[in-house]
């Protein structure tokens, strides 16, 4: 797969070796030169300098023939615009923006091109391990709006059931373990007392399970 990434700070740089190491073709671009020595010193792909808005650089990095872009610059405005550029006028099939700045996803939401944005999500997993140390995030989704999440159950939610527990939140039972047996159970099957349940649905739900899992 041939991937062109938009930025060579410390994610473009991380990601292009990672591409690189598992034997894709990658080009990183950046308008300062300097930001290549933030790639290792055993990267082999290739390097384009120069203001990654201007056809002239992509056409020099061969977006034409790009399977996949990544924007990922510091710059939300920039990894829009590229975004946008390399899926609706080159046509490449696969991209992905990265959002810096939290306060600027309703940017990208109104793209409509696929987003990470690991400052929101960051802060949310400090504030989760902080608040909740017993849950678990397993998997997050889109920009986090859906969570595949372990869930402990309390002293307090022994011999109720998962069906009461769900309900109304949106969310669906992925998986409950007890002891060492992985099962999916009835939804009527009454919970023991430290059952772990994956779980999977928006992040609102998730809030919501937390409530009731510590509530009394």
């Amino acid at each position: 797969m041939y991937v062109i990434i938009i930025g060579c700070g410390r994610v473009g740089s991380e990601l292009a070796y990672r591409l690189f190491s598992k034997g894709h073709e990658v080009t990183v671009v950046d308008e300062v030169s300097a930001s290549f020595k933030n790639l290792p010193a055993d990267y082999r792909g290739r390097t384009v300098e120069g203001e990654v808005l201007t056809k002239e650089v992509l056409d020099r990095a061969e977006i034409e023939r790009a399977d996949a872009v990544a924007a990922v610059t510091n710059s939300d405005t920039v990894n829009a615009v590229v975004t946008h550029l390399a899926r609706h006028v080159y046509k490449v099939s696969r991209v992905v923006a990265r959002n810096f700045d939290p306060r600027s996803l309703p940017l990208h939401e109104t793209f409509g091109h696929p987003v990470v944005g690991s400052t929101a999500w960051g802060a949310r997993r400090i504030e989760e391990l902080l608040v909740h140390p017993w849950q678990e995030q397993v998997l997050s989704i889109g920009n986090g709006d859906v969570e595949v999440d372990e869930l402990r159950v309390s002293a307090d939610w022994n011999g109720r059931t998962s069906q009461a527990l769900l309900s109304g939140t949106g969310a669906a039972l992925v998986a409950l373990v007890r002891g060492s047996q992985a099962t999916v159970p009835a939804l009527e099957e009454p919970l023991m007392t430290d059952d772990r349940l994956y779980v999977s649905g928006p992040r609102q739900a998730m809030e919501t399970l937390r409530r009731r899992l510590t509530e009394r």
